[in-house]
């Protein structure tokens, strides 16, 4: 078996009584994670080039750093070649021996730049279909810094936060939404983090966007996003690295009825957020009940060279070359998972679906 899916439990109903049909979602979420998204490479490809591909109801793409840049793909007039160009380029990218935050964040923005083409923005502004979210995080105190010592030390409080309560690091931190202008969702969050919702536009789709996938320490910081409050903006993945929280509408503050979430990932074990990664703490089944988890099994990882899923290290532990036909092989390797998802699809076992968490 290539792929495992995973349902809450409300999922798990839909499923059985409905099957895996395409009107049953009406959200789409992709996680932080870097390349390691490489892994859903073939389902991103099959569900918005064929499972998606004639939805006339509205399906919310909501993501953070990675899994924002998947939501600007998959909202463009063409997903399949946005996504292709995205992965390719950041398959390809290479850095110098020593890079700076300066030269990762301009190949970040050639790789942005690239993938959404001439008119890109505007087709994920007024795509009628997919709505777009990206999720970013407002730093404040020392996290907001982009003097390297302040910036570590803030980080490091971040850490020591979260391991005391999650829900301390609201001190330093504030969910923005930059959201398409016609998306009617909110988000609720049991850690109470103040959210605010930012239509996206033409001149603050790609300063959002790239925020959502700055990564402290890794890349610079982005300032002052037009249209919002001015400050700091990070990696959306910081508070909400694998989410752990309900996805709900502005109209009548509830789930839509039979309204499920549509989850591919590269883990079965999601995890909050960033400073989550190493902690035993899990998620709230609550806040999955209504979502379907489509992940990489064992046996397809292990497949893999190396026998794992790619990763930041790899720019570091790799000679290039090296990296770049890895990284390669795995995006078409991934071809693979597309063609089980087909087969579950159309001879769903409804037995073999496991219990997310």
């Amino acid at each position: 078996m290539m792929l495992d899916i995973y349902a809450g439990n409300t999922a798990l109903k839909a499923l059985r009584d409905k099957g895996f049909k395409p009107d049953l979602f009406n959200t789409f979420l992709g996680a932080s994670g870097g390349p390691k998204w490489f892994t859903l490479f073939g389902l991103d490809k099959y569900l918005f080039g064929e499972f998606f591909n004639d939805r006339k109801s509205e399906l919310n793409l909501v993501g953070s750093s990675a899994g924002a840049f998947r939501a600007a793909c998959f909202a463009q007039k063409d997903p399949v070649a946005a996504i292709t160009r995205m992965a390719h380029s950041y398959a390809e990218t290479v850095y110098s021996s020593k890079a700076t935050r300066g030269e990762i964040t301009e190949k970040a923005i050639d790789l942005l730049d690239y993938m959404l083409g001439e008119n890109g923005a505007e087709e994920i502004i007024n795509n009628p279909v997919f709505k777009a979210h990206f999720l970013v995080n407002k730093s404040r105190g020392l996290t907001a810094s982009e003097n390297k010592l302040a910036l570590t030390l803030g980080l490091a409080n971040s850490f020591v936060l979260n391991k005391i309560d999650r829900k301390l690091l609201r001190r330093q931190y504030q969910r923005f939404v930059f959201k398409a202008p016609s998306s009617q969702i909110s988000i609720e969050d049991y850690c109470g983090f103040d959210t605010r919702y930012i239509n996206l536009t033409r001149d603050n789709l790609k300063a959002s966007l790239l925020a959502s996938g700055s990564i402290p320490l890794v890349m610079e910081g982005i300032k002052d996003i037009p249209d919002a409050p001015k400050g700091m903006y990070r990696d959306g993945g910081i508070v909400d690295y694998h989410f752990d929280i309900k996805i709900k509408t502005k109209e009548n503050n509830t789930t839509p009825p039979q309204g499920l979430i549509l989850y591919p990932h590269f883990s079965a074990k999601p995890k909050a957020g960033w400073f989550d990664k190493n902690l035993k703490r899990s998620v709230l089944a609550q806040n999955y009940d209504n979502t379907v988890m489509l992940v990489p099994s064992d046996e397809f990882i292990a497949s893999l060279p190396h026998g794992k899923i790619p990763d930041r290290t790899d720019f570091t532990s790799m000679a290039p070359d090296d990296r770049i036909r890895y990284w390669k092989t795995v995006l078409s390797a991934t071809d693979q998972l597309a063609q089980a998802l087909d087969q579950q699809i159309s001879q769903l076992d409804k037995d073999k679906i496991k219990p997310i968490i």
